[in-house]
């Protein structure tokens, strides 16, 4: 996917800029190291002749970044609610960023230090999970769909695929409620943040049925079963799925005809972050059009950014997986952070999903307080035993 042309223009390009150039005069303190939390996989590394964006960041700044990974947002949610992260830049989804706002959990941001924010097309401002974007940056933005391995699956046209037993043992499913929801959900015809109990109820019980014919549910993991064959069929994130179908032969990706979650993943900075300044010279790093077009070519998901597409590889700038056509978008539904009682019904059910269902939950806790009950009966026997022989 990587041009070898676009590799030494990015040589010269980032050989031209000074230290100086992101440093903001006085205002940065340089002996900082500021961490960074993000998705798996979701930032150039220096890896296949891409940038390593962390590293030009501190050459061009000073400022040193210790980058770590999630693999969903309620394991982002769990660290920050947890009050033992210490982190100064996040890359939560819209749905979340809605949450964390809420909760007062995110710092509002400063534009005076991201100009580069001027860069971020029309489309992605002023959205409703940010009024404003008083709290958010977005950094990437694309649709989910299924792949799929041709060697045993001929076409794929509807999410009723990941259901078919004729797959069963080789079918991935998300490890995340919200996504996996969803896709319940589009088969159903609802609305994907519905507040009706019932239509919540009927998505279960789809993805309870579901159930019996996975392999697991996953999230990271999903890639490197596809591409070994251990999987054969499974959803993901479009952008991820663009780099598997770039380089497999047997892969192919399909945006099912009910419709797909449209989702925007974003730079923030949480309230409790220790360096704010600095973090925010790091957003608008990455919204440098030079930046965020080598860190999409190797992320592979698709930028808000229209300036940044000049510096993409044209293969990657005119796809439809990475930027879908107008009929796409128009059935996309995009996820909004929903009111705490529905939220608490939808981690009920999904535990359930994943536990097998109340029915099945209840036998299980049955035979731990069977097996509790005759291990509590031994020791009382043994003890009993003891004192009739020391007697």
């Amino acid at each position: 996917m990587k041009k070898i042309s676009f590799i030494l223009l990015w040589a010269l390009l980032l050989g031209l800029a000074s230290p100086a150039a992101y440093a903001g005069g006085t205002e940065l303190d340089q002996s900082v190291t500021l961490n960074v939390y993000n998705w798996g996989e979701y930032i150039a590394n220096g890896t296949d002749g891409s940038m390593d964006v962390n590293a030009e960041f501190t050459r061009r700044t000073g400022i040193k970044v210790n980058y770590t990974t999630f693999d969903s947002n309620e394991s982002l949610y769990s660290k920050l609610a947890g009050g033992g992260a210490d982190y100064d830049v996040i890359f939560p989804s819209e749905y979340m960023v809605s949450k964390l706002i809420d909760e007062g959990r995110l710092a509002e941001l400063d534009y005076d230090n991201i100009p580069n924010f001027q860069y971020v097309d029309p489309q992605f401002r002023d959205p409703d999970y940010d009024p404003g974007n008083r709290y958010s940056v977005p950094y990437t933005w694309g649709v989910v769909g299924i792949f799929y391995n041709t060697d045993y699956i001929e076409e794929v046209t509807s999410w009723q695929s990941l259901w078919d037993d004729q797959y069963a043992g080789k079918i991935l499913m998300f490890d995340n409620p919200r996504d996996s929801f969803a896709i319940a959900q589009f088969m159903l015809g609802q609305n994907v943040n519905t507040t009706d109990e019932k239509d919540w109820q009927e998505a279960a019980a789809l993805l309870k049925a579901q159930k019996p014919l996975l392999q697991g549910y996953y999230m990271d993991q999903i890639f490197d079963k596809m591409l070994s064959g251990e999987a054969w069929i499974a959803p993901y994130y479009a952008g991820d799925a663009a780099i598997l179908v770039d380089n497999s032969d047997n892969i192919s990706f399909a945006v099912p005809e009910e419709g797909t979650n449209f989702f925007v993943d974003l730079a923030c900075i949480p309230a409790t972050a220790s360096h704010k300044r600095e973090a925010e010279e790091y957003i608008n790093f990455l919204c440098d059009p030079e930046i965020a077009g080598a860190n999409m070519d190797y992320v592979g998901y698709s930028t808000p950014e229209s300036a940044a597409k000049e510096y993409l590889d044209p293969e990657v700038a005119n796809s439809p997986m990475h930027y879908p056509r107008e009929e796409t978008l128009r059935t996309a539904q995009a996820f909004v952070n929903l009111p705490e009682d529905t939220a608490k019904l939808v981690d009920q059910l999904w535990a359930e999903v994943k536990m097998g269902g109340p029915g099945e939950s209840a036998v299980l806790i049955a035979i731990i307080l069977g097996f509790l009950a005759v291990y509590v009966a031994i020791i009382i026997y043994k003890r009993r035993k003891r004192k009739r022989e020391l007697a």
